[in-house]
């Protein structure tokens, strides 16, 4: 599918996010999703030596807190906002299971592609470590 506007404002809401909040070896990862009504709600992830959580998981409890309960799509940045990653293997169950029809925005930052969750490609590494 192809990248739309709103999509690359999406890409962008999580790198800003990334590149201002996330400095430290606690918070590495930011995900941001967008709602069918266009509110985009952020969130980074939370790392400690008890565990922690997937940015993707923070960003459903962010935008849960104001009611929603539908995003449309979700993008998961790394390393400072210069890469885009996509959804560990447990936050893929979580957002399948809240959010069947959800896209996701992955791929390379100069090849950004949108796509369903149920159709990503399999892991091979740790996923988002987010």
């Amino acid at each position: 599918m192809e990248m739309r506007d709103t999509d690359r404002a999406l890409v962008q809401a999580a790198t800003a996010v990334s590149k201002l909040r996330c400095r430290s070896q606690h918070h590495t990862v930011a995900s941001a999703a967008r709602t069918a009504d266009g509110r985009v709600f952020t969130g980074v992830n939370v790392q400690h030596a008890a565990g922690g959580a997937c940015a993707e998981l923070v960003v459903i409890g962010t935008a849960a807190t104001q009611g929603v309960t539908a995003l449309e799509t979700i993008v998961t940045v790394a390393d400072r906002g210069r890469e885009v990653v996509a959804p560990c293997d447990g936050c893929r169950q979580v957002l399948r299971d809240y959010f069947p029809e959800l896209l996701v925005i992955v791929g390379p930052m100069d090849a950004l592609r949108v796509v369903p969750l149920g159709e990503l490609p399999a892991q091979t590494g740790s996923g988002s470590a987010g």
